[in-house]
């Protein structure tokens, strides 16, 4: 999610490089014409030394290092010395300690507000924190909706589980992220270290942070939390330094004027100025947290996310409905409430009773929860609780029985177009595929695009994963294509209807702030656990940020180019294919990358839904204790995650060009 985000922010530049790409002389045009014909030839040679030199085949077995061995046995001597070596009882012991301690501390305050109180206070704090208008009360009655709705279906010990994992995890998280964005903020040289390091972090799966924590920390509630602080702290720290890198010059030069020190600067206008972008990677960080607190219940995490899993093992659909609904309502509902902060930053207090604004209004809300915890509520009333997951079952027995359109059109998908994909690609010559990497990254990107993506395709190779990782690859790049056309189509039609385009925000905005957990429910409903359902609800999960990246790329288009085009006659079509289209050609293939990115997401996830290859190597390497194979897939799906985000990412624009 906050990829999407940070893709938005970057395709305020993307046009503009746009239009200075298409306004270059036809000498320059013709060069890279050419360029791209030698690159062609030189391609062919290469194809045809390498049938000569090499053969075909998949990657040779002389090539392959295991690693599971050694990782197995590295696991089994955490296991061993776990209890008695000084670096688990003086460091790791202690930072594990902290960690279930913390958690326990937060659980333990909840449940002893009472569920009233936990309720009253989530209310008035959503309220306070949106402001007191219209717009708090609809947060207001958001968070009253979803905090009602995991007591009534049964929920609520899960519940405050979850809550406290979030707590615990999204302030350490916020912590270090903001501390990091300030050293990034301030320092040119940490800004350029840091920016490979939280790029890559952000083209990994949820799922590659998993096995390192469990390797180290054994499974249970310090691994989860963990992985959670590390997986949701780099939008703080790219949102933080953002932020203090945007400060207004004016204002800076103003306060240097005024004889303030380098330190009073920071503290009196940048980090002032930088709050609405804080706040924004604040709400970027919770989102981050509860979409991997979720997947966290595959190492003993607990809380919602485990019900869901429990409940997927056994395709019980009714359960992970009731379970998923209220993870998407705490979705919802903290998105709100910190989106709502955020646009009120700067804005001018309302007049009137002093009392509701400001601490003091802080204080009224600190008391009512006081109030409420007074009543000795204790845990949810079973009275209030209603069983959905026999009328849910029901419904999906229905579906299933009546609606076969949906298992026909899997079973034709994953007969005609993912087995033929899947096989093409294992069948290719393993030296094929590292010069289609090579050639694909040196077009789109620069020479250290293709040499990184050529590098982590090889890795592959040797780790022995070769064919199950090409498998995933069939799978990732048959929901991009489905992703992209219509992510395109939706994209432009929103461009065009402002009037759609406000009409589908909303359903944009519910879906962006599911977790990827969650989607895995309705496609196992819909089309069991096969392929294709994980193919679908990585489709689903990535569209929001297509769509959204696409409907900005072209209605930023210059318009003097489009009234340019209407002057000599051009129709609504030519306009969007002929000055739109390529006008927004960044901004397009920024949509590919933070689509392909998603789309892998989803589709490692979906090994526990029957997606197969190096997801389910992953959830079996987690659950069954097999560390070697669950590190094997999980080092080749970071692999695989760096291959693809090279392959599409269009490199920045250096200044001179800007």
């Amino acid at each position: 999610m906050s990829a999407a985000v940070d893709s938005l922010s970057k395709t305020n530049t993307t046009t503009t490089a746009a239009g200075s790409a298409a306004s270059q002389p036809l000498w320059r045009r013709r060069r890279a014409l050419a360029g791209g014909a030698a690159g062609a030839v030189a391609l062919a040679v290469a194809v045809a030394l390498g049938v000569a030199l090499l053969g075909g085949g998949g990657w040779p077995a002389a090539l392959t290092v295991d690693i599971a061995g050694p990782l197995d046995d590295a696991n089994a001597w955490v296991i061993d010395n776990r209890d008695t070596h000084p670096l688990f009882l003086y460091f790791l012991l202690h930072l594990s300690n902290t960690a279930t301690d913390a958690v326990d501390a937060v659980y333990r305050l909840l449940d002893a507000l009472g569920w009233l109180g936990v309720v009253v206070a989530g209310v008035l704090g959503a309220w306070r924190a949106a402001g007191l208008g219209l717009r708090g009360s609809r947060v207001a009655l958001t968070a009253l909706g979803a905090l009602g709705v995991c007591g009534l279906l049964g929920m609520w010990d899960a519940t405050l589980l979850t809550i406290a994992l979030m707590v615990v995890s999204v302030a350490v998280a916020a912590v270090l992220g903001a501390l990091i964005g300030l050293l990034a903020g301030v320092s040119d040289r940490v800004d350029r270290a840091l920016r490979p390091v939280l790029d890559t972090m952000q083209v990994l799966p949820a799922f590659a942070y998993l096995l390192p924590f469990v390797l180290v920390f054994g499974t249970g509630t310090p691994a989860a939390l963990f992985c959670t602080v590390i997986y949701a702290a780099p939008p703080m720290a790219r949102l933080t330094a953002l932020g203090l890198r945007r400060a207004d010059p004016a204002v800076l030069e103003a306060v240097t004027s005024l004889g303030a020190s380098g330190r009073q600067r920071l503290w009196t206008a940048r980090l002032p100025l930088a709050r609405r972008q804080m706040l924004l990677g604040l709400n970027q960080t919770i989102m981050m947290a509860l979409s991997m607190v979720v997947i966290a219940a595959l190492v003993g995490a607990g809380g919602l996310g485990e019900e869901v899993y429990s409940a997927l093992s056994t395709t019980d659909v009714g359960k992970a409905f009731a379970a998923g609904l209220p993870i998407v309502l705490i979705a919802i509902w903290l998105d709100r409430t910190t989106a709502a902060a955020g646009d009120r930053i700067g804005a001018r207090a309302p007049s009137g009773n002093r009392l509701l604004h400001g601490g003091p209004a802080w204080a009224l809300v600190a008391a009512a929860v006081a109030v409420a915890a007074a009543v000795r509520t204790t845990a949810w009333p079973d009275a209030w609780t209603y069983d959905i997951s026999t009328p849910v079952n029901k419904a999906q027995e229905w579906i299933t029985g009546n609606l076969t359109f949906t298992e026909v059109w899997a079973r034709e998908f994953t007969l005609w177009i993912l087995n033929p994909l899947r096989d093409t690609l294992i069948w290719l010559p393993w030296w094929s595929v590292l010069l289609l990497v090579a050639a694909t990254a040196w077009l789109v990107g620069r020479w250290t695009a293709a040499l990184t993506a050529t590098a982590a395709m090889a890795a592959i190779g040797v780790l022995g994963v070769w064919a199950k990782s090409l498998d995933t690859l069939s799978q990732v790049l048959a929901a991009l294509v489905v992703t992209l056309v219509v992510g395109f189509l939706a994209g432009v039609l929103c461009a065009r209807a402002g009037r759609l385009e406000r009409w589908l925000r909303p359903l944009l905005d519910a879906m962006q702030t599911m977790p990827q957990f969650v989607y895995l429910i309705p496609v196992v409903a819909l089309f069991g656990a096969t392929r294709t359902a994980a193919i679908v609800a990585a489709v689903v999960y990535a569209l929001p940020a297509v769509v959204r990246i696409t409907t900005q790329g072209l209605r930023e288009v210059d318009s003097a180019a489009l009234e340019a085009s209407r002057s000599l006659g051009a129709s609504t079509r030519q306009q969007l294919l002929q000055v739109q289209l390529p006008l927004a050609r960044p901004a397009l293939q920024l949509a590919v990358n933070q689509g392909v990115v998603l789309v892998l997401a989803v589709v490692v996830v979906g090994g526990l839904v029957g997606g197969g290859a190096l997801g389910y190597d992953v959830v079996k390497g987690l659950s069954r204790g097999e560390m070697g194979i669950g590190m094997t897939a999980g080092i080749a799906i970071v692999c695989l995650g760096l291959v693809l985000d090279r392959i599409t990412q269009r490199p920045a624009a250096s200044p001179k060009h800007r």
